[in-house]
């Protein structure tokens, strides 16, 4: 039984006469933190899009858990087990929290169409079953207390938790996090931080996209960098810090480290 989560090898992406990504891989191990960074147009939001279902790559193999899955379309990612987040928050602001995170944990029910018509006694049994496990996942992430509260009325860092709770509702393979730091004060950085290192240490994998290098290098068991659409380099975070290639694509030629 192989213990690698993702493996994505040989991804292209073109638009138009741009190359975004060119022979680009990554191979993730279960209960890892990994990390996706590059100087800005290096290519990663897109790589991040293609894995979760956002872009569709012009090449390239793709397997989750050891069986392919095709990264069409999101929810088709979603149901492969791949759960993301956004760097613009993308929640239902007129729902309550509670309520955001039963969307999330839809993916995983088994009463149909008919059931939710005419609330059918099994119906109804799933419903609370997932208000509970909900609740269950607000009070994991922090935020519980603001269950009946409307997503719109949370501060900035808890809509944050709030969409790696409704994330986490998926029961997924994999969680994906888009720039989960964007816009966080530096407090709300350290409770994102801790939060993360949780997930993690009760055996979920996480691929976390990030501006803020510092953080990913404190909190990544691995990393690659991308630039101008290519893989320059994959290791350890002190490893990658160490790379000619990466010093000098964050810092311009000239530069190397002490």
């Amino acid at each position: 039984m192989t213990d690698t989560v993702l493996e994505v090898k040989g991804v292209s992406k073109r638009f138009g006469g741009l190359q975004a990504l060119s022979d680009v891989g990554i191979t993730i191990r279960k209960g890892q933190v990994y990390g996706l960074i590059g100087p800005n147009g290096a290519g990663k939001t897109t790589f991040f899009n293609v894995i979760t279902g956002l872009y569709t790559p012009d090449g390239g193999s793709f397997e989750l858990g050891g069986a392919p899955y095709k990264p069409t379309a999101v929810h088709q990612v979603a149901a492969a087990g791949i759960a993301r987040t956004f760097q613009n928050i993308r929640l239902f602001p007129e729902m309550t929290a509670l309520e955001n995170v039963m969307v999330g944990r839809h993916v995983r029910t088994s009463s149909g169409l008919i059931g939710a018509i005419f609330r059918t006694a099994g119906f109804k049994a799933e419903e609370a079953a997932i208000a509970q496990r909900a609740q269950e996942l607000l009070d994991y992430v922090g935020i519980g207390k603001y269950a009946d509260f409307k997503s719109r009325t949370l501060s900035y860092g808890d809509q944050r938790r709030l969409e790696i709770a409704r994330a986490l509702a998926t029961d997924p393979k994999l969680i994906a996090l888009d720039e989960p730091a964007a816009g966080m004060n530096a407090t709300e950085k350290v409770v994102l931080r801790e939060l993360i290192d949780r997930i993690r240490r009760d055996g979920r994998t996480i691929l976390i996209i990030e501006h803020d290098v510092k953080l990913i290098m404190g909190l990544c068991d691995r990393v690659t960098v991308l630039d101008y659409g290519k893989q320059i380099a994959e290791g350890t975070p002190a490893e990658v810090q160490r790379n000619d290639k990466v010093i000098e694509a964050y810092l311009g030629a000239g530069h190397k480290a002490h």
